[in-house]
């Protein structure tokens, strides 16, 4: 400890305080011990000067300080224990101890009790008593702290049986509000599932003498995290808990980590071996309850005899006991390598978890399968993929002990991998096992559904390589299908269809299906229709995983429209020149009186997602906006300005020219959007078309009005997105030229393109607009004004252009 205490009052200990958090010799729990040592130094003077010598009376370290784990901006939790004989001087002396803590900005958390108020207060409050179980004696009558101690343990473990069901319901309404740790972009390191409070939770547990977390691994996790607490409060100056993206940078600099992503995974880490442990424990605790429930019925019946557990077979080697796979008395994972998988695909298969016990047997004793492998292993490891939900637990029983490394050595790349995307809900390794449950549901409708269940495995496997996680993923998953045992056909189509996972949902939703050589490019990639059949099942599991952005109704029909398509194509059927799709009833009724009128006509519809279940209501998707106009210049800009003016989001978009019927002369842009309201109602369509025609007669300077509102309107600090991307799409289409444009969404984003676009002097042939979380993901066919797709340089050209334009 620093050689200057706390002896020369409050502005000796602030100094000292100071200088031991600023030392960068020392970190870490000798820093939170040497903090908590010299802080019972200063509250030890403060308590000898006010007492007096008095007896009866104790002040007592609680909480994270009783446990000597003072971070820098930690609440110092404080009991003063008194015998009730002098109630005024135990006051006074309370206000000697609590106002000098004050005075140093200090966060307190105060009482003051008898040992029997201290009990009552425990028997009634679950916190209380759980900060009451790391009591230790700071100052004063040491035989009062310690009768208090040993009453309070004796209570807690003669009120178990109760207190622990009550205990695990506070743990999981915790992990309902904020989320599990170990997912999370901002994660609170405290009160998420997993973090420091389910920490401490499995001390009591383990206190109660009821249960026991494993503690392999726990208490280097539980260090970690508070140490990453400990550099956040300095890095923030602040007594806060949650890892804002903002700081995680400044954070990872203090700890000496590489950057965020990895002070991420490092937390993810830690996080994932508590939140197993606490599995694994409330897991023992409810069966030790429910034995306990049975056994006196049982000692009536039998005359005290204890009756063997029942053990049911599931498999070879693998048995059911106390509602969990064990390992048959039989069983030897040393010489039976295929055990681990065979043992993961019964529990998954029979909804039960994989007991610690027998994953850890089989972690220290199961060899290496041989290359390739027998071909149970793999029907094993395509059951255990096939099983649904209860793959999530199994699978993080086979990880937590590492049995996921021994049988797929590439999975560390992607083991607790951060996805800095807010569409995505999951770690990449989460995401993988995920999809493989969405892709379990879709095993009836394709013909190999092995290849699906191990393509959705391995289809963001390139995500802990550089460059394109596709590509990279091509060839680890090429490796991992052989060393899995598939033939060589069987490794080229899972190959395939991790090389091309995003190919349907891209083309499908940033392309022209009416064009042809989209299609032909599709189809050419894919290869057969067998891959095509299981890179469609692949492609809805992947976005139903990745999270509620990524798929909805209208994604789904838009990728199922590119599939037939692509299928009529691979069978031959499809039609040698461009199709042009005919109009609905709707939509020729609008261009008929757009070409009549010579304005712009529009509807206003509501859309529905279909119900997730067959008694729900739909679920409202926005608004389907419809608008037909003459052909003319400016009209995407115009029809994107007037929305962003009445405030309301685009979230897709498309713009084509459609065919008039036989007699009917002029040419027409339909725009089929769907829109919702930022907030408030949707304006009226009659004054949605006053404002288009003013838009597009010029009468209306939306870029002015633009401007205007955001001037008043100042943007808040928020994430630093990264910068716009727009990009030219080679050979993707014959008869425009293809832009992409790649951009945080924000109002008035697709006027700005559509100006940019009208600037440069290009016509939109169609335009192909989706909005993926707060990302903008566009795709505009644009042409000369002759018609025919831009030269190579001046489509660079106009793209450089429109990239600046978006900068600024």
């Amino acid at each position: 400890m620093d050689n200057r205490t706390a002896d020369s009052g409050p502005s000796g200990y602030a100094a000292a305080r100071l200088h031991l958090l600023t030392e960068e010799a020392r970190s870490g729990p000798p820093r939170r011990a040497a903090l908590a040592d010299l802080t019972d130094d200063w509250l030890g003077g403060l308590f000898a000067a006010g007492a007096q010598g008095a007896r009866g009376v104790s002040l007592v370290a609680v909480g994270g300080y009783g446990r000597a784990e003072l971070s820098p901006r930690s609440d110092l939790d404080l009991l003063l224990l008194h015998d009730g004989g002098d109630p005024e001087a135990v006051a006074a002396l309370a206000d000697r101890l609590w106002y000098p803590v004050w005075d140093l900005g200090l966060a307190l958390d105060h009482s003051v009790r008898t040992p029997a108020e201290a009990r009552k207060t425990a028997g009634e409050d679950l916190k209380v008593q759980l900060g009451l179980l790391d009591a230790r004696h700071v100052a004063g009558d040491l035989g009062l702290t310690t009768a208090l101690r040993t009453a309070v343990l004796a209570d807690w473990r003669n009120q178990a049986p109760k207190r622990l069901p009550a205990l695990r319901e506070l743990c999981e309404e915790r992990a309902e509000r904020q989320g599990e740790l170990q997912y999370l972009l901002e994660p609170d390191l405290k009160e998420a599932r997993g973090g420091l409070r389910d920490a401490t939770a499995l001390r009591a547990v383990a206190a109660s003498w009821l249960a026991d977390a494993p503690r392999e691994g726990l208490a280097d996790a539980r260090r970690r995290l508070l140490d990453v607490r400990d550099a956040l409060h300095l890095t923030t100056g602040r007594a806060t808990d949650r890892l804002a993206l903002q700081e995680q940078d400044q954070v990872a600099a203090e700890l000496g980590v590489l950057d965020a992503d990895a002070l991420l995974r490092q937390v993810y880490e830690a996080a994932r071996v508590i939140a197993y442990a606490g599995d694994v424990t409330w897991r023992e605790v409810g069966r030790v309850l429910r034995s306990r429930a049975v056994r006196p019925r049982l000692r009536a019946m039998w005359s005290g005899g204890k009756p063997a557990p029942e053990r049911s077979p599931l498999a070879e080697g693998v048995v059911e006991q106390d509602g969990e796979v064990v390992l048959a008395r039989a069983a030897r994972p040393e010489r039976d390598p295929v055990l681990p998988l065979r043992a993961a695909a019964a529990a998954a298969q029979a909804g039960l978890p994989l007991s610690l016990h027998a994953a850890r047997r089989m972690a220290t004793g199961a060899r290496p399968l041989t290359t390739p492998w027998p071909a149970e292993a793999r029907e094993q490891l395509v059951t255990l993929l096939g099983s649904g939900r209860p793959t999530v637990e199994v699978w993080e029983a086979l990880e937590a002990e590492g049995l996921v490394s021994l049988l797929l050595p590439d999975w560390d790349r992607v083991r607790c991998r951060p996805q800095r995307n807010a569409v995505h809900l999951w770690t990449v390794d989460r995401h993988l096992i995920e999809t493989a449950v969405r892709a379990s549901a879709f095993t009836r409708r394709v013909s190999r559904p092995d290849l699906l269940l191990v393509a959705a495995l391995l289809h963001d496997i390139g995500k802990g390589w550089p460059g394109d996680h596709s590509v990279a993923g091509e060839v680890i998953a090429r490796d991992v299908a052989a060393r899995i045992g598939f033939d060589a056909d069987d490794v080229t189509v899972i190959a395939t269809l991790v090389r091309h996972h995003l190919l349907l949902v891209e083309t499908a939703t940033r392309r022209d299906l009416e064009d042809p050589a989209t299609v032909r490019a599709v189809a050419e990639a894919v290869g057969t229709q067998g891959t095509l059949e299981l890179l469609h099942a692949l492609t809805e599991a992947d976005a139903l995983a990745t999270g509620p952005a990524a798929w909805s109704s209208w994604r789904a029909s838009l990728v199922t429209n590119l599939v037939e398509r692509v299928s009529a194509v691979l069978s031959g059927d499809a039609p040698d020149g461009p199709e042009e799709a005919a109009p609905t009833a709707e939509q020729e009724r609008l261009a008929i009186e757009a070409v009549a009128t010579g304005a712009p006509v529009l509807s206003l519809r509501a859309q529905t997602e279909p119900p997730a279940e067959p008694s729900g209501d739909p679920e409202p998707l926005g608004v389907e906006l419809r608008i037909a106009v003459p052909d003319q210049a400016g009209v995407l800009p115009a029809v994107a300005g007037v929305l962003a003016l009445h405030r309301l989001t685009v979230r897709t978009a498309e713009l084509r020219a459609v065919d008039l019927p036989d007699g009917v002369d002029g040419s027409v842009l339909l725009l089929d959007w769907r829109v919702a309201a930022e907030y408030g109602s949707l304006p009226q369509a009659a004054r949605l078309r006053a404002d288009l025609v003013r838009a597009l007669d010029g009468s209306l300077d939306i870029a002015a009005r633009l401007a205007e509102r955001d001037a008043a309107y100042p943007r808040r600090r928020g994430v630093i997105a990264p910068p716009p991307r727009v990009t030219v799409a080679p050979a993707a289409s014959r008869h425009a030229t293809v832009m992409e444009v790649r951009a945080q969404d924000a109002p008035g984003l697709l006027f700005r393109i559509g100006r940019a676009l009208e600037d440069a002097a290009v016509r939109v042939r169609s335009a192909h607009v989706s909005t993926l979380g707060a990302n903008a993901v566009d795709a505009f066919y644009v042409t000369g004004f002759d018609g025919t797709s831009l030269p190579t340089e001046e489509a660079v050209a106009v793209a450089r252009k429109l990239e600046e334009t978006l900068r600024a």
